[in-house]
Order: C-alpha cells, then structure tokens, then sequence
C-alpha cells in the first residue's frame, strides 16, 4: 500500500483550499449541490484550518468547473484503500517520474496514466 511522504500537514501541501460556500459560489450552484459532489465523490473535502471548516482544494477546478477527471481517479483511489486525506496527499504530491503532480497531469489530460498508476497502488 502506498503511504505518503513525510509532509508537514495536506493544508500546507495543498496551498489553496475553498470552503464549501465559495465552491457553491464557484460552480454557481446551491450548498446542498456542492454536499452532493462530495457525497457522490466528484469532490473531496477536509476540515482544515483552525476552526476546521470543510474545504476542498482549489487545484480541483478548471475555472468555474470540476476537474472532469476528478471523479473517476477519486473512484480508483478509494477502491485502492485511500483514505479522502490520503487522496488529496497523493494527488498533491510531486512524483519525480511524471514529473509533477497527478493533480497536474490529470489537468493536462493525462488521466489514463494518472488512473493506471493510482490501480497499481492497490496491489
């Protein structure tokens, strides 16, 4: 099972997180809409901050829409075991063989190897 690197907190690896309002606000959608992408896992959220307020990372958008191959590499990583604070660690992450972040790869359009590699990580 892959475990992530030594990091300070996913807050700091992440950098820029967006309370759920201002998804809402974002994808111009109700709060009740933004709890059903993450109920759904298009999205993932954490409570981050001190007061712990529930926020998902900006890196997940593309202007003022889901990264739309979000949900099928959220989908793969769950059902590799990851926690939602594990999957978020490892999308942010930089891998040396990519090189870059998955979050980025998938942002350039290359789910299909982001995807292959997040299945491996099961076994």
């Amino acid at each position: 099972m892959w475990h992530p690197c030594q990091v300070s907190t996913v807050e700091s690896l992440v950098g820029d997180w967006l309370p759920l309002p201002d998804v809402s606000e974002l994808l111009n959608v109700s709060i009740t809409k933004v709890h059903g992408l993450l109920d759904d896992r298009s999205l993932l959220a954490l409570r981050i901050g001190e007061r712990k307020i529930r926020s998902v990372p900006a890196g997940f958008f593309v202007g003022s829409q889901v990264l739309d191959s979000l949900k099928g590499t959220i989908s793969v990583l769950v059902d590799a075991g990851f926690t939602d604070e594990e999957a978020i660690v490892w999308l942010f992450t930089d891998d040396e063989s990519l090189p870059g972040r998955p979050v980025d790869a998938l942002r350039e359009g290359r789910k299909t190897e982001i995807r292959r590699r997040a299945q491996s990580l099961a076994w």
